[in-house]
């Protein structure tokens, strides 16, 4: 590592800027792991889309289907990928709070720069705070790479800005993804400063965050390869025009995206996001593959309506 635990916070504020991209996972037919795939991928997005950084192993990853040692692998294989040339941070998210630390340990060993941590699940539990509190700084106390947290629904509750503001002040937390509503996080953006980062993963609010909020991390789904290609870096482009305070023209070229949006948006069918993100993949020549139990496969008839809208929605190829 770069850094030690105490050193966290100031690194990851030197270091994670700009885009940062939640990977998807390619699978075989027959449900392997397609470790080439996602080296192709990962190249294609660091070299061409100029992506600064990859959330691995995430939701998007599909992280819930795969082994301990399939997830340990994941992780090698982007920290060999990026190494040198985009960060990583590393999903250990799990109920079983060994498993944490063991991918931690992992995530610390194979070279990544940080790992982030989902809550819990918690059932009976009415009074989060000082439960949330005690698990991340039981988390801290033991693993020294930096550490963001992340809050979203699937807990079954959202972490309250003043439970995520009490847990900034441990000493390796870095940064949080924050997939709640912007009134919600923008009251955390103001409430911890230059504490943390403080990120989300609507790539529709992502201009204004920079704007009004003063962020720096776009902390990351999957809108950064799939709305550009090698000859077409819109989100890149309006990304640096924002930062360099250009926000009319930024608007104007993140409004341009909005053909794209609707496409993608108007033929991903229900219960099926991550089978239809990785045709639109396929689409754009990235390797998108399967997706593993209990998530769904597009249909022949879902495929043909998304290559239409695809093909209609102005990307340069």
């Amino acid at each position: 590592m770069q850094y030690t635990k105490h050193e966290a916070k100031a690194h990851a504020r030197e270091t994670m800027w700009g885009i940062w991209a939640a990977a998807l996972n390619p699978f075989h037919a027959d449900g392997s792991f397609d470790e080439a795939g996602l080296r192709h991928n990962i190249r294609h997005w660091i070299d061409d889309l100029q992506i600064q950084g990859l959330f691995i192993a995430g939701k998007q990853g599909e992280f819930w289907s795969m082994s301990l040692d399939e997830r340990k692998r994941n992780m090698t294989v982007a920290a060999e990928e990026c190494g040198g040339k985009a960060g990583t941070i590393m999903s250990i998210s799990d109920q079983n709070v060994d498993t944490v630390l063991e991918l931690g340990l992992h995530a610390q060993d194979c070279g990544a720069d940080y790992v982030v941590v989902h809550a819990p699940m918690l059932s009976f539990c009415h009074d989060r705070d000082e439960v949330l509190y005690n698990y991340y700084k039981y988390l801290c106390d033991r693993l020294d790479i930096g550490i963001a947290m992340w809050s979203h629904p699937d807990s079954g509750y959202l972490m309250e800005p003043e439970t995520c503001a009490r847990i900034a002040d441990l000493p390796n937390i870095m940064a949080i993804k924050y997939s709640v509503p912007r009134e919600i996080y923008a009251r955390l953006s103001r409430m911890v400063g230059d504490k943390i980062l403080v990120s989300t993963s609507s790539e529709d609010e992502w201009l204004d965050n920079i704007e009004e909020l003063g962020w720096q991390l776009y902390l990351c789904s999957s809108p950064p390869y799939q709305l550009q290609t090698a000859n077409d870096l819109r989100m890149h482009e309006y990304t640096q025009l924002a930062f360099a305070g250009k926000f009319d023209e930024a608007r104007r070229v993140r409004n341009s995206l909005d053909p794209v949006r609707e496409a993608i948006r108007g033929t991903k069918p229900g219960g099926k996001p991550t089978a239809h993100g990785k045709y639109w993949q396929e689409l754009l020549g990235q390797v998108g593959g399967h997706v593993r139990h209990p998530m769904l496969e597009m249909t022949d008839a879902e495929k043909a309506a998304t290559r239409a809208a695809f093909e209609s929605c102005g990307l340069k190829l």
